[in-house]
């Protein structure tokens, strides 16, 4: 089992080079085996959250082993992601997790994301506010050692869960 960790961590790992010589002529060339980017193993981590499968402990002859709740999903392998506690509804409050709910939550109504109404309001809807921001805007650097604004006023839509 340690084993095939080992091989699925080596697989995702990529071989890098730096050429050396004069101007970069690469007369000796050096390379190496790197791990992927912060940003490629988040990735990859979202892509394993999204597709992660429910899972209960089975007792199979002398073994437990984990198997789907739902039967129609294949067995998972070593490389997926299973789950066996559901996580909470943060929809509605919770106090004993201390979940205040999405009721009064800022979203976004154009965003089909998780900070979008949509999702976020859990099919309740939402309030739009119109409201006056005031923001300093029209900046100058003056020699030295200030920097002179202007107020802008602009209207604002924001948008609130029920």
């Amino acid at each position: 089992m340690e084993i095939e960790r080992v091989k699925s961590v080596e697989k995702h790992m990529k071989v890098e080079c730096k050429c050396h010589g004069v101007s970069g002529s690469c007369e000796l060339k050096t390379c190496w085996r790197a791990m992927p980017t912060f940003r490629e193993v988040g990735a990859r981590l979202k892509e394993k959250f999204d597709g992660a499968t429910e899972a209960i402990q089975e007792r199979i002859g002398t073994r437990r082993q984990l198997v789907p709740v739902n039967k129609q999903f294949k067995p998972h392998t070593h490389e997926d992601l299973v789950y066996l506690v559901p996580s909470p509804d943060f929809c509605d409050p919770d106090p004993s997790i201390g979940s205040l709910g999405t009721r009064g939550r800022l979203c976004n109504s154009s965003s089909k994301a998780i900070d979008g109404c949509d999702l976020m309001c859990c099919g309740r809807g939402f309030k739009t506010r119109r409201k006056m921001v005031v923001e300093r805007c029209m900046c100058k650097f003056h020699w030295c050692c200030y920097v002179k604004c202007k107020e802008c006023r602009r209207e604002v839509e924001e948008h609130y869960c029920l």
